[in-house]
């Protein structure tokens, strides 16, 4: 009988902590939905955004652009992910990584 609590005890807590994993990624991908939706909207350009969680701290976003963006200077254009960033996730990331696709290669 007392293996049986303690088996019960042992399945409720890996279920409570899975469930704390779960949630944590389910809100990762509304924050970084927002923070793409948000972006087109400033740039006209849908961004793909990524991030990185450890042990609950946010340690990394990727944004990737399409393209490059001309509109603005590079350091406006960063400026308005970081503050994206931190509006959308709630906290400042350890690393934000800003990157543009370049397509294929022009042929010779």
């Amino acid at each position: 009988m007392q293996v049986a609590k303690i088996g019960a005890l042992i399945a409720l807590a890996i279920g409570l902590a899975a469930c704390g994993a779960v949630d944590t990624m389910v809100d990762g991908y509304k924050h970084a939905n927002a923070v793409g939706s948000e972006l087109a909207t400033a740039t006209g350009m849908k961004p793909q955004v990524g991030f990185k969680w450890h042990n609950g701290s946010l340690e990394q976003v990727t944004v990737m652009f399409p393209r490059l963006y001309r509109d603005k200077p590079l350091t406006e254009l960063a400026e308005t992910v970081r503050q994206t960033v931190a509006k959308e996730f709630k906290q400042t990331p350890d690393n934000i990584v800003l990157a543009f696709s370049l397509g294929r290669a022009p042929a010779d």
